[in-house]
């Protein structure tokens, strides 16, 4: 969802003064039945612009040197080193890396779709990869289609399902790619064409804003402070004026 920078205040405030209370209602609803459907609470967006795609091949090529490690390419990789794990012990390594974990309480996910819609999800560091691409395999029109997941950049596809979203790297937040699985060929630009997510899960786009336009307008209409009370005027402090002296002839002025 793209919010305009000149004036975003006042859109905002327009948007939900057009919402009543039962539409926001409505909106809780269809949230609180698709959490309870899909397992989980889930939001989803459209963005404007192409997804990466999935085979994309950059128009020039890099020369050889571009790809040499330099000494500059050293400092930075030591300068961003922040501790020598070889100096400390397993015991010690493993203590920080639960710290580490008990601090993180939930990574959020997003999926993007090749048709520029996306998928946020919210998950425990603890579960695994398998965890999201079941919840995919519930939310997307075709789940009789092969399919994967990948970051980038660089384009990586993830394979490892057993692997925690912590230790994948996903935390606080990431964002991964969909795509078929497909040859190419009619049936992969027939999946391609045809819509990526359930129609019940498109239909849940923006109602997030909607719910909680009720909330919002409730903090912008309430009153100013000191607007409409009573307000005691605040005891003003009188200074004295220094008392004028009369002009006088000095001791040593004689007639």
């Amino acid at each position: 969802m793209i919010v305009d920078g000149s004036s975003p205040l006042p859109l905002k405030r327009r948007r939900f003064t057009n919402i009543d209370s039962m539409e926001a209602a409505s909106a809780k609803a269809k949230l609180a039945a698709a959490k309870e459907k899909f397992g989980r609470e889930i939001h989803v967006f459209e963005t404007e612009g192409p997804s990466p795609i999935q085979n994309e091949v950059p128009s020039t090529e890099e020369s050889d040197d571009f790809y040499e490690f330099t000494a500059e390419d050293y400092h930075q990789v030591m300068a961003t080193k922040k501790e020598d794990n070889y100096l400390k012990t397993r015991k010690t390594r493993e203590a920080e890396e639960a710290a580490r974990r008990s601090r993180v309480t939930k990574a959020v996910i997003r999926v993007c779709f090749p048709d520029n819609h996306t998928l946020e999800v919210t998950f425990h560091p603890s579960e695994t990869i398998q965890c999201l691409y079941d919840l995919i395999m519930k939310v997307i029109s075709r789940p009789d289609l092969p399919f994967y997941l990948y970051t980038t950049p660089p384009k990586k596809q993830i394979k490892d399902m057993t692997l925690d979203i912590f230790s994948a790297g996903f935390i606080p937040g990431a964002i991964v790619y969909f795509s078929y699985d497909l040859p190419k060929g009619d049936d992969a630009t027939a999946a391609d064409s045809a819509a990526f997510l359930l129609d019940e899960v498109t239909s849940l786009k923006g109602l997030e804003v909607i719910a909680g336009a009720e909330q919002a307008e409730a903090i912008q209409s309430a009153p100013e402070p000191g607007v409409g009370a009573s307000t005691v005027p605040f005891p003003i402090a009188q200074t004295s004026k220094p008392s004028e002296k009369k002009p006088g002839r000095p001791k040593w002025f004689k007639m």
